[in-house]
Parts: C-alpha cells; sequence; structure tokens
C-alpha cells in the first residue's frame, strides 16, 4: 500500500469529542483550523531545517551556537508534540506509527534525543551524524502538497522495476570492476576490487573525479564502454517513474483487490481484474 493510503484509511479513535476534533485538524486539510495547522506546520518544518543548515556554518556555530541549540529543542519539543497527538487522536496508533510519514515524524524527533547519551568529545562525530538525520523533516512537507500523494504511489508501484534494474547495475559494476582490477592493477590505482567498484559507480555516473584512471590502451577502451553504458543508467529508472507518474495523474487508481488472483492497484473504471478477468467488487 503506498504512503498516502496508509493516511486515507485512518479515522478519529473516537467519532466525538475532542479526539475527533483534534483528528479533523491534524489531518484533515480543509479551510479553516487544519489549514492554518498546516500552515504552521510547514513554517515550522522549514525553520527546523534552516536551523539544522545554518548551524553546519562554523562561523555560525561559534557565534549562534547556543540560540541554534534552544532553537533545535524548542522544535523537538514541538515535533515530539504533534508526533503524539496524531497517535493519540487516530483509531490505529500503530499502523500510523509503522506508515512512511509516521516513521519521518519519527526520524525527526530521535537525532536529539540520542544526542542526550552520546556525551563526551569522542561522540562528538557521532552526533554530527544523528543531527544530519533531522533533514528528514523536510519529508514532510510532501504530506501537505496537493501532489505528494501521486508521487509516492508513482515511486511505489515502480519499486520492483527500479530494484530489479539496480541489481543490474550492480552486476555490471562488479564485473566493469573485476575486469579493471585485472587489466590496470595496483600500478594505476585499481589496488583492489572494492577500489574498482568505486571507480565503476563514479565512471557509470558520468561523474569521473579524476583520482583513479585507466593508463593502458584496453583500459581506456573498457572505460568508453562503461561510460556509454552510463547514459542509460541515468535514463532507464527515470523512464520507469515518469511512465508510473503519468498514469497516476491520467486517473486515480482503485485498491480494490481481484478476489481471484488477489491483485490489487486497478484502473478507476475498472470492472474486472486485468490479470485473470475475474470480476472486481464494486466500489464502495
Amino acid at each position: 500500500m503506498s504512503a498516502s493510503g496508509d493516511l486515507l484509511d485512518l479515522g478519529p479513535a473516537r467519532s466525538e469529542g475532542w479526539r475527533a476534533r483534534w483528528f479533523r485538524i491534524i489531518f484533515r486539510h480543509d479551510p479553516g483550523a487544519p489549514r492554518r495547522f498546516d500552515l504552521l506546520l510547514i513554517a515550522a518544518i522549514i525553520a527546523s531545517v534552516a536551523v539544522v543548515i545554518l548551524d553546519s556554518e562554523t562561523a555560525l556555530h561559534a557565534r549562534y551556537g547556543r540560540w541554534f541549540y534552544a532553537l533545535e529543542w524548542g522544535f523537538t519539543l514541538l515535533f515530539t508534540a504533534e508526533y503524539l497527538a496524531r497517535l493519540l487522536v487516530v483509531d490505529r496508533p500503530w499502523r500510523y506509527a509503522r506508515s512512511f510519514f509516521g516513521i519521518i515524524d519519527l526520524l525527526s524527533v530521535l537525532p536529539t534525543y540520542l544526542s542526550l547519551l552520546l556525551p563526551g568529545s569522542q561522540a562528538l562525530l557521532v552526533v554530527r551524524v544523528l543531527r544530519i538525520l533531522r533533514v528528514f523533516r523536510v519529508l514532510k512537507l510532501v504530506e501537505y502538497t496537493a501532489a505528494g500523494g501521486v508521487l509516492v504511489g508513482a515511486l511505489y508501484r515502480s519499486r520492483r522495476k527500479i530494484l530489479v534494474f539496480l541489481a543490474g547495475v550492480l552486476t555490471v559494476v562488479v564485473i566493469f570492476a573485476a575486469a579493471m582490477y585485472v587489466i590496470e592493477g595496483p600500478r594505476h590505482g585499481f589496488t583492489s576490487i572494492p577500489v574498482a567498484m568505486y571507480w565503476a559507480i563514479v565512471t557509470m555516473a558520468t561523474v569521473g573525479f579524476g583520482d583513479i584512471t585507466p593508463a593502458t590502451p584496453l583500459g581506456q577502451f573498457v572505460t568508453s564502454i562503461l561510460i556509454l553504458i552510463g547514459y542509460g543508467v541515468i535514463a532507464v529508472p527515470t523512464g520507469i517513474y515518469t511512465a508510473e507518474l503519468a498514469q497516476g495523474l491520467r486517473g486515480a487508481r482503485r485498491q480494490a483487490t481481484c478476489p481471484g488472483c488477489g491483485l490489487a492497484d486497478h484502473e478507476a473504471d475498472a470492472r474486472h481484474c486485468r490479470r485473470c478477468g475475474v470480476a472486481l467488487p464494486p466500489a464502495e
């Protein structure tokens, strides 16, 4: 199921009272209080990510480090309250916690709390890595855009094709890396197959840092072939995702499951399963 589908299946924990009222404010994006809540939350997300970015500058950190630290804890407490509120007002809290946006909500607050458990100068590098994870907050913005569900849904539907393609790319990388390790050898910088794999990935991505370069004519020929393959590597997953995105933009898709073969995700006007032809249950 897509990330957007997880949210659409959730309902309020209570039909009346403060939980029902806050469910409408938090999960509905209608004009009025829900829209104001969305706008305030988006502003907080953008501001919190801006604090992370500015705090990474050495000069700004030395001058305003205490302010950044205080702001960070303010945003962390705010997002913690929002995360707990979401769990309180939905009818299935565990399902929301395991959804895409539930995981993003958790990732947006965990690093700050984990940094308290790592005192001492030897842990500064680990804390820095944890602080970078807070940039995951920007992904929460997808939830509040009209096209966010379409983008996430297209990525979800194309995931198997992209994973198969990436497995093929990894195979090509290993083959070319082993070949270059034999052709060039340690004398020209290809000291091991993992190092050659790094070279193959950089070359296939058409980046070409220049830190490792082939010196023999045969190695240069193999490099040329890998660069040509790299153009296709860039184009193929883009085409797969674009095709799914275009299909999603043409119209909504039904989440009806075929009673015959179990296939889901049919066209909006589908009456029969596209795989086995069994009649689909009527749309609700």
